[in-house]
């Protein structure tokens, strides 16, 4: 059995801790990506809640506008802008171009000797540019195709000095649509509602170094800004947003979440917060994690083991003391307790076994004794029975033969001495039936001792007083010392005891000699006391004398009178009343004696 629970707990305890390893590796490995995009797309809506707010509030134009997008991406990780209705990117001041226009026919007559500010962010790579690039030049000549919307244009192509090589098409991005040659240019404007600008650079904006703005490092991110513009402008059919949306897009295998949330500008127009976040981080994290988890695994494997075996041994090691105890109890042996060293249910159960093992110890102990005293008592019963049948025998004889002699008419002068014989023996057999009906009635557990309050020395004066004549008949002197105190008893009973004492004493006293009664009291009891003059009782008879019928002597024959109940009687009136009592050779004879309390 040790093995066996033990090895069970040491399987399920194993089992359970590796199902929450690998529940906790399943959840970082699968959910955790899932969670940590679902947790930084929420962060990063509510931030761009946050800095819309500090969008509004924001004074000082576009140097306020360049500090907050750096700080979100200080903060968040996130590039953030703001667009315009068209999808232009706003605050641009830092990079562009005006160019004054020529004067065109058809569409483009609408521009004619107009100056049209060209944005570059979406048309060249601000770091690769400098003030003095001879390509950006004032004075040179270029060619622009844009989209036109109502009264303004929105450029999406640059050429110079009628070299244009198209390498920009900002606007077509995506790969569903064909961006046509130079050479070609009538089939691009049958599918797309384009113009043709011609004019010179009158100014180049261009950013210093370090000083423009931190989206114009992101190329891509500037890419998206100009496919969603792509989306606002070729496709009128498309809804466009009215509430913050997400989406999804990848470049090098890298993912990234894309924002876009309608907003109010500052002067009441619309314009879009245009933010992208990506999601590299989290895939390496969760690729660190599965890399990692080889050496968590190895060393959880192995204190999942250790902890296992040290908790089944644990466990298991109070259920194998309360096994083996419990074992011992069912032999009867309830030597040994069990240790309640904790406060659990191991505790309140090991306390509980305690209990009935001494419960049990104490009942079966109990029980034993209950075995022991009914021996005795049937011990005493057969001994009672038998020396009822005693001392029956003789006076039943006696009565017997002097009937028989009666009848017979023998010895007719003696007539009288017979029928006296056999009225003292039926005066005896009544005396002893009275007794032992008494004695039965002491013994039955049912009688109830009513007590009172009443002096003791009037109670042995009382008895020394009936038994005066039988002390005169014998010339014995009677010493008496008796303190004046009450007590608390039963005084018939008391009596009872007291004439016995008194009539065994002078029973056992030769003529002439003494006999000593005395009351004194000591430490709250009164101690009774009758010391007779005579042969005193051998040492090893003195506790069976109270015993009935027993008479353990020649001096206390039947024929020295009494039926061998008197003491057994007074043992039990002075049991019933809880007084100490007892019997003890002196230097002159024997004593009896006992206590009684005084009155409260």
């Amino acid at each position: 059995m040790n093995r066996s629970i033990t090895w069970k707990l040491f399987l399920l305890t194993t089992a359970l801790c590796m199902l929450i390893l690998a529940a906790i590796f399943a959840g970082q490995t699968i959910f955790f990506k899932q969670f940590y995009v679902t947790q930084k797309v929420n962060d990063i809506q509510a931030s761009l809640q946050e800095y819309e707010q500090k969008y509004r509030e924001a004074e000082g134009g576009a140097e306020a506008v360049r500090r907050l997008e750096q700080e979100f991406y200080q903060k968040h990780g996130t590039w953030v802008t703001t667009l315009d209705a068209l999808g232009n990117l706003k605050y641009t001041g830092d990079f562009y171009l005006e160019v004054k226009l020529e004067k065109s026919k058809g569409e483009a007559e609408a521009f004619s000797n107009q100056t049209i500010t060209v944005p570059l962010y979406g048309l060249a790579n601000a770091e690769e540019l400098i003030p003095s690039n001879s390509f950006l030049r004032p004075g040179s000549r270029v060619v622009v195709q844009g989209i036109k919307q109502g009264s303004a244009v929105v450029p999406y192509r640059l050429g110079v000095e009628f070299n244009v090589a198209w390498e920009n098409d900002q606007i077509a991005k995506k790969e569903h649509e064909i961006v046509p040659t130079f050479e070609d240019p009538s089939k691009w404007h049958e599918e797309f509602p384009s113009v043709w600008l011609n004019g010179w650079i009158t100014k180049a904006q261009l950013p210093g170094s370090g000083s423009g703005r931190l989206i114009y490092t992101n190329r891509w991110f500037i890419d998206r800004i100009k496919a969603f513009q792509a989306d606002l402008l070729l496709d009128p059919a498309q809804e466009k947003p009215r509430a913050m949306t997400v989406m999804n897009a990848e470049d090098n295998d890298i993912p990234y979440k894309l924002f876009i949330d309608p907003i109010t500008d500052q002067d009441g127009a619309p314009a879009y917060l245009f933010a992208m976040a990506s999601l590299q981080p989290v895939d390496e994290a969760v690729g660190m994690i599965r890399s990692y988890y080889v050496y968590i695994i190895a060393a959880a494997l192995l204190l999942i083991v250790l902890l296992s075996f040290y908790y089944s041994r644990q466990i298991a090691r109070p259920l194998l003391r309360m096994n083996r105890t419990t074992k011992k109890m069912a032999s009867l042996d309830f030597s040994e307790t069990l240790p309640v060293t904790s406060r659990d249910e191991l505790g309140a159960l090991s306390h509980n076994i305690n209990e009935m093992s001494e419960a049990l110890h104490s009942h079966i102990r109990q029980l034993r004794q209950d075995i022991e005293k009914e021996k005795r008592l049937e011990r005493t019963r057969k001994e009672f029975i038998a020396g009822v049948s005693h001392e029956l025998k003789t006076p039943l004889s006696v009565i017997q033969s002097c009937i028989s002699i009666l009848k017979d008419g023998i010895a007719e002068q003696k007539r009288e001495h017979y029928f006296a014989a056999v009225e003292n023996e039926v005066r005896k057999m009544d005396l002893l039936i009275v007794e032992m009906l008494e004695l039965a009635k002491f013994e039955s557990g049912t009688y109830r001792m009513e007590t009172d309050a009443f002096s003791i020395r009037e109670a042995i004066q009382s008895v020394c007083g009936q038994l005066a004549l039988n002390m005169e008949e014998k010339r014995l002197q009677l010493h008496t010392r008796l303190d004046d105190a009450a007590v608390t008893a039963n005084r018939n009973r008391i009596g009872q005891v007291l004439t016995n004492f008194m009539t065994n004493a002078i029973r056992h006293t030769p003529e002439n000699g003494s006999i000593r009664i005395a009351a004194v009291m000591e430490e709250g009891l009164v101690k009774v006391s009758v010391e007779n003059q005579g042969a005193p009782i051998p040492p090893e008879l003195l506790d069976r004398i109270w015993d009935r019928f027993y008479r353990g002597e020649p001096s206390r024959q039947r024929s020295a009178g009494g039926t061998g109940l008197g003491l057994a009687i007074c043992k039990n009136i002075l049991e019933l009343h809880g007084a100490p009592y007892g019997v003890e050779n002196t230097e002159c004879g024997v004593m009896f004696y006992f206590y009684l309390p005084l009155q409260a």
